[in-house]
């Protein structure tokens, strides 16, 4: 799944390439991807554009300049926008090759995994692509979308991802301090690969309850956070086998991994092995000498 990183990316390129152009048409080939009716959804977006795109958590959020309403849009697990201008693709989320484990949506649009096109003036199209089908469209008006990001916690790189709400997030937590990182409710935006490379950097054991850290460990892993969170958006995200960014390209935080990905290798700090278990039903890596 695109993670803040990923899914910031994926917004700074399609705002090149989609605004101010009028949507001439919708076509929706499964319903199940739209949690408006379907009728509903394509008269309030077409023949409207998209006049800007936000984004909290993983969330997208693109704004309707006619309609007053927005356009919301979660990749989840395979999701994937692609924008194609004659015979030029750019694509984020879901990757057009893919592996033996997972396969690719293909560069052959539409396909099979093709579930909703938006047809844009100047030749434009906007493809949402999605292999398991859990990501989803939907249109809301203000008061809406405001109850949506009041279910979102605090946002690394945000003026309310400052400590004394970071700490508050974790006060008397008998969780294990993964899970809460992971919880979009409490800490908006932060997947696996960020909550064990955040863990790491601050020297926390993922399994570690919230409520045992230490004023200061919890002020490492706070600017751990940020510092991650950071250089993966400089970086334009993280990839391995199911992400690419919507220039079609790979992210390049991948080579600046310290745990995740590595199990069974030896640790970038101490030569220790790097382990893999499972906290908060994910994979979880981390440096056992290093992670106390």
């Amino acid at each position: 799944m695109p993670e803040l990183p990923e899914v910031e990316t994926i917004k700074n390129d399609l705002k090149k390439k989609i605004l101010a152009r009028k949507i001439t048409d919708v076509i929706i080939n499964k319903n199940k991807i739209i949690r408006n009716q379907s009728d509903d959804f394509i008269k309030v977006v077409k023949g409207d554009l998209f006049e800007s795109i936000d984004r909290v958590g993983k969330l997208l959020i693109f704004k309707l300049a006619k309609a007053d309403k927005f356009m919301l849009v979660h990749l989840k697990m395979t999701g994937q926008l692609i924008y194609r201008d004659k015979h030029k693709l750019i694509a984020g989320g879901h990757s057009l090759t893919g592996n033996n484990k997972i396969p690719g949506i293909g560069d052959r649009l539409p396909n099979k995994y093709t579930h909703v096109i938006f047809k844009l003036s100047g030749n434009g199209q906007l493809f949402f692509n999605d292999l398991r089908q859990f990501g989803y469209l939907q249109i809301v008006d203000e008061n809406e979308l405001k109850k949506i990001k009041e279910n979102y916690g605090i946002e690394p790189l945000t003026a309310r991802f400052n400590l004394k709400n970071f700490q508050e997030v974790l006060k008397n937590r008998k969780v294990n301090i993964k899970a809460i990182l992971l919880n979009q409710k409490l800490i908006a935006g932060i997947g696996n690969i960020y909550a064990d490379e955040s863990l790491f950097r601050a020297g926390i054991r993922p399994s570690r309850q919230a409520k045992t850290l230490t004023r200061a460990e919890i002020r490492k892993l706070w600017q751990s956070i940020s510092y991650i969170i950071g250089q993966a958006i400089k970086y334009r995200g993280t990839t391995f086998s199911n992400y690419v960014d919507s220039r079609g390209q790979a992210g390049n935080f991948a080579k600046l991994l310290k745990v995740y990905g590595r199990k069974g290798q030896k640790c970038y700090k101490c030569s220790g092995i790097v382990k893999k278990i499972k906290i908060a039903a994910r994979g979880t890596h981390y440096c056992p000498r290093c992670q106390k």
